[in-house]
């Protein structure tokens, strides 16, 4: 089989047994998004992991266009907030959409629009217009926005426009 790499960098997320699991879920969330092969293990490499051969090493997918690799590589190593995937939303309603369903089925919500959704994979959920208000050239409404987000959990548009007007 050829493979075909479309992008330079390709982040690669690292599951105990859930590669397939997580990368359906995620397919399921993200427009022109899509499953683009599964990799399974062979009796090499099936000895060399301790995974069973046969079971899922990899799989290939995009979210939104942009090339992700999961591997099934056991217990050893665990995400954390150190890594995270920005999800850049237009409208309230699209922040509405990703929260509840990334951080749905034993998710964890966190401050100022970060969650970790039910692998363990933490994500921020941004509007854009937030990123606009935070560079403003007047500190003082930049400030006050970012006195609001860090007062929240999911990101409310409404109450940073508010903050940013002075209101």
């Amino acid at each position: 089989m050829k493979i075909n790499i479309t992008q330079k960098i390709t982040p690669f997320l690292w599951f105990d047994h859930q590669a397939e699991q997580a990368a359906k879920f995620y397919v399921s969330l993200f427009k022109n998004s899509k499953i683009k092969g599964v990799f399974r293990y062979n009796e090499a490499g099936a000895a060399g992991s301790g995974q069973p051969e046969g079971s899922v090493m990899t799989v290939s997918f995009q979210l939104a266009g942009q090339d992700f690799t999961a591997l099934n590589g056991g217990p050893h190593f665990k995400f954390t907030e150190a890594i995270s995937l920005v999800v850049n939303c237009a409208t309230q309603k699209e922040v509405d959409y990703y929260w509840a369903k990334l951080s749905s089925g034993g998710g964890w919500k966190s401050q100022c629009g970060w969650l970790k959704d039910k692998y363990g994979l933490s994500w921020q959920i941004v509007p854009t217009a937030a990123i606009e208000m935070l560079t403003s050239k007047d500190p003082a409404k930049s400030q006050r926005v970012m006195a609001a987000i860090m007062g929240m959990t999911k990101i409310d548009l409404k109450t940073l426009q508010q903050a940013f007007a002075g209101k």
